[in-house]
């Protein structure tokens, strides 16, 4: 499905979304729309932003799995401008058919590829080059109380981080819940049995 100059293209996760937009090059190099509300609007995506976020990280620097719990839930549009990252979201929402599952994929400064992390999913990037940067629109404000964290390498997760040795972590990062705290927690949860 498209609009504009952007096209939605599915994941296997329901409500995660990849989107692509069009680029215009030439020899004085390139021109993309990195967001317009009425594509969005037709594509079946009615955001509405109110803070945007950006990151630069050292290769090999992983940061999540993140979430805002359900009091302060915080859905983001990813994208990646500089360099390239490896971006994964689980789908935490109790109840969802595809619960406990991931989706990952690269996004490369030079391919203009968005994804969109609905609330009800955790996220996490690892950065594959120097100077890697990641910014993304956030359609809720950070809350300090409300941020989670799934452990990166939790096993029952099993996401296949394309990282050579151990990644460059946060203390934070490094003592995430696994999915089976999430899943005994209902103060943190998405879905059946959340507050």
């Amino acid at each position: 499905m498209s609009a504009g100059n952007f096209a939605v293209e599915p994941t296997p996760l329901d409500g995660l979304v990849a989107l692509r937009t069009r680029t215009f090059a030439d020899s004085r190099g390139w021109f993309y729309e990195s967001w317009r509300e009425d594509s969005f609007r037709a594509l079946g995506l009615d955001l509405r932003f109110v803070q945007e976020n950006q990151s630069r990280s050292r290769k090999g620097v992983l940061r999540g799995l993140h979430w805002q719990d359900a009091t302060a839930p915080q859905g983001k549009l990813v994208r990646c401008t500089r360099g390239s990252v490896w971006d994964v979201a689980v789908d935490i929402r109790l109840g969802s058919p595809t619960f406990g599952r991931h989706h990952g994929e690269k996004l490369v400064e030079s391919d203009p590829r968005f994804l969109w992390i609905p609330p009800g999913f955790a996220h996490g990037f690892l950065a594959l080059e120097e100077d890697s940067e990641v910014q993304y629109r956030c359609t809720g404000y950070w809350d300090r109380a409300a941020e989670r964290c799934l452990l990166w390498n939790d096993p029952e997760l099993a996401i296949p981080w394309p990282a050579k040795g151990e990644p460059v972590l946060s203390e934070k990062d490094g003592k995430g819940m696994s999915l089976a705290e999430y899943r005994r927690n209902p103060s943190f949860r998405f879905g059946e049995g959340a507050r």
